[in-house]
């Protein structure tokens, strides 16, 4: 490892530069417009240059002494998590929470709700996971939402390839004896398979004679797997459909109901809380990867042409680490400024989405997030949705790397626009025009006798369609019926031909005092799993004097419990006081746990420390004499004070809901040192 700034710029120097060198070529090649082949290999080139420079720099970082392994150990001993279905040998990419965790996990979704739904005035919505097909075509993840993936050709055991090839490679490089261009070949097949294609995976497995990891045996050739678990729709099983893979589409087809009850006016946001389902090929990292999780979605709707807010003046000085693609493409690392600067700068590209980007950082600070350890990475232009307008990751680093916890894209009209094709009713808003306007309207007039008499039982749906296409739409009408005499109208899989006698298309002047938009969408998609993860790894702790104790600094307002009371002795005496402490913090809604065993305090004060509990309340002999008092303990700190019985259960609801810090409860009440009296029976 590099000794100094120095040494390590020496060493990083050269890579950044090659990423640079790389970068210019990319930018050439596009400003050329460039054959899209050569365009894609340069990227690919580029991708694997910035992921060399990205290693490196994360290698000779300076190192801090956290060990997984330890964390991991105690989560589970506490079964703040677990494998799920253990006794079976359980599922790989299914993880259950236990006590500890599902209360965590609770904790830090009613705070998501207070810092955005409450202080956002989002409109909340709560949507069936089990989606129809049909919608899921509609947003593109049908067609695109496909692994690459190969199966075992006896056992039929299957493996995602980009991880396979990974692996195999990886290991045969450990191989001392290794010939050296071998060893350059692995390399570079390494960086550069998130850039191959089906044909050229398939090569790269035949050419290095890639094996089952578990029997050894042949592999097939890869085949494309949907990520998304499938199933059917009632009895019948004729009507397919899937469990959803992003909260967000319940949003979208939902948008008419939601902008009604929003008095038709943007912007306006709305959220959801639930799980999503990915059926990953080869599940591994825990809770990074996981075939079930949660996700806290917003969907903030927007005109395209107004994309500020007034709120944005408010927390346009706050400072925040970017990682952008230009400076991606340079080779230069993340740089701090303001988010003020970020969107002058045209860095960010506008203010709602830096706004909602601020909110992230702040809320994701809250719960515990190291400030230090964490960066906002914008997508580069071959890795982002080709309908997006921008697109930042909130990353936080952790011993797997940089692990993207929050994606907060422009999604511009995208999704609105496709439900809209599909389904032929229009999600659109209006807005005030300043003045009337005349405008040319044409309009398609479905004729419906003829209709129903022709097609029946359709005709209906043939109607709803006619009345509800856009304007292209029904210029193409037009146009075919005085070609053609015809028009072949398509409904999902359906084409139906219609005539001269069942359509009338009329072209008029309009008086409007309204423009139809379709609106813009800003989302921010929290992954709940992943956040809790970076926390723990954040706030994982070692005693100074005491490696073997271990604890999570987790911030109060996410702890799993808020308080502890323990009493130091199981005398008749201490009852009436654990009864009236704990009827005073379940009043005030502060979760709590009364440990009355037998072990010495110091024990029980360790084993309340691995639950994250911050705020420990100690009966001892001195509460028993007037005026009743108890010791307050301070996890992080093992501070302790002491105060009035009556005043304790106000003091800690204070504290966990920050309306003072520790510090001021120390300047406020006398420190406890040491038991100020004592029985012989307790020595």
């Amino acid at each position: 490892m590099a000794s100094n700034e120095n040494d390590v710029n020496a060493i990083l120097d050269p890579l950044r530069a090659a990423v640079k060198e790389q970068g210019d070529i990319v930018r050439s090649l596009k400003q050329s417009n460039a054959a899209e082949v050569d365009i894609k290999k340069a990227v690919n080139e580029l991708k694997a240059r910035k992921r060399v420079l990205e290693e490196k720099e994360l290698l000779l970082a300076p190192k801090n002494d956290f060990d997984r392994q330890k964390m991991e150990d105690l989560l589970k001993r506490r079964f703040f998590f677990d494998i799920s279905f253990a006794i079976y040998g359980g599922v790989a990419g299914q993880y259950d929470f236990g006590p500890m965790g599902c209360a965590m996990k609770i904790n830090l979704i009613n705070f998501w709700r207070q810092f955005f739904v409450l202080d956002e005035q989002l409109l909340e919505v709560d949507c069936t996971c089990l989606t129809p097909e049909p919608v899921l075509k509609a947003s593109g993840h049908v067609e695109r939402f496909a692994d690459l993936m190969v199966k075992d050709v006896k056992t039929g055991e299957c493996f995602r390839l980009d991880h396979l090839i990974k692996a195999t490679l990886q290991k045969r490089l450990t191989d001392k004896k290794l010939a050296e261009d071998l060893k350059n070949e692995y390399d570079d097949v390494i960086v550069k398979l998130d850039g191959y294609n089906q044909e050229e995976m398939n090569a790269i497995l035949r050419k290095y004679d890639i094996k089952s990891p578990i029997t050894g045996n042949d592999l097939t050739d890869a085949i494309e797997f949907n990520l998304m678990f499938s199933t059917s729709i009632g009895p019948t099983g004729q009507v397919k459909g899937y469990l959803r893979p992003e909260t967000a589409q319940g949003i979208f087809v939902n948008f008419k109901r939601l902008l009604d009850f929003n008095q038709g006016k943007l912007p306006f946001g709305a959220a959801q809380v639930g799980n999503a389902y990915r059926n990953e090929i080869s599940p591994r990292s825990g809770l990074v990867r996981l075939r079930e999780f949660t996700m806290a979605e917003i969907e903030y709707f927007v005109d395209p042409e107004e994309k500020t807010t007034e709120k944005f003046a408010n927390i346009k000085d706050i400072v925040m680490n970017f990682y952008s693609a230009c400076n991606q493409m340079d080779g230069k690392s993340m740089e701090s400024m303001t988010i003020g600067e970020a969107v002058a700068n045209k860095i960010v590209a506008n203010e709602v989405l830096g706004y909602f980007m601020t909110r992230i950082y702040l809320f994701l600070m809250k719960v515990g997030v190291d400030p230090k350890r964490f960066r906002f990475r914008q997508h580069m232009s071959n890795e982002m949705a080709h309908y997006a307008c921008d697109c930042w990751d909130a990353e936080c680093l952790t011993s797997y790397g940089w692990l993207e916890c929050v994606g907060c894209a422009d999604r511009s009209c995208f999704d609105l626009t496709q439900h809209t094709k599909a389904t032929g009713v229009r999600l659109t808003a209006e807005k005030a025009l300043p003045e009337p306007i005349t405008v040319d309207v044409i309009e398609c007039v479905p004729q419906k006798p003829m209709i129903g008499k022709t097609f029946k039982n359709v005709g209906k749906v043939i109607i709803d369609t006619l009345s509800n296409l856009d304007e292209d739409s029904i210029k193409q009408i037009e146009n075919d019926l005085n070609t053609n005499r015809e028009y072949n109208l398509i409904i999902g899989d359906e084409t139906y031909k219609l005539t001269e006698d069942m359509v009338v298309i009329r072209r008029r002047n309009k008086t409007v005092h309204v423009k139809e938009v379709v609106p813009n969408v800003i989302e921010p998609s929290f992954g709940i799993g992943r956040i809790m993860y970076s926390i723990w790894e954040h706030n994982f702790r070692v005693r100074e004097d005491d490696e073997v104790r271990t604890f999570f600094s987790l911030p109060p307002i996410i702890a799993p419990l808020k308080c502890s009371v323990l009493p130091l002795s199981a005398q008749e005496d201490f009852i009436p006081f654990i009864k009236t402490i704990s009827e005073d913090l379940t009043r005030l809604d502060i979760s709590h746990k009364i440990d009355d065993s037998k072990g010495s305090i110091g024990r029980r004060y360790a084993r309340t420390d691995e639950i994250a509990i911050p705020f420990g309340i100690t009966i001892d002999f001195d509460t028993l004499k007037k005026p009743h008092t108890v010791t307050l303990r301070e996890r992080d700190s093992m501070e302790q004070i002491r105060a009035p019985v009556e005043e304790i259960a106000n003091l800690v609801k204070d504290l966990v809901l920050g309306k003072i810090a520790w510090s001021d409860v120390v300047s406020k009440y006398p420190k406890f040192e040491q038991q100020e009296s004592t029985m012989k029976n307790e020595l």
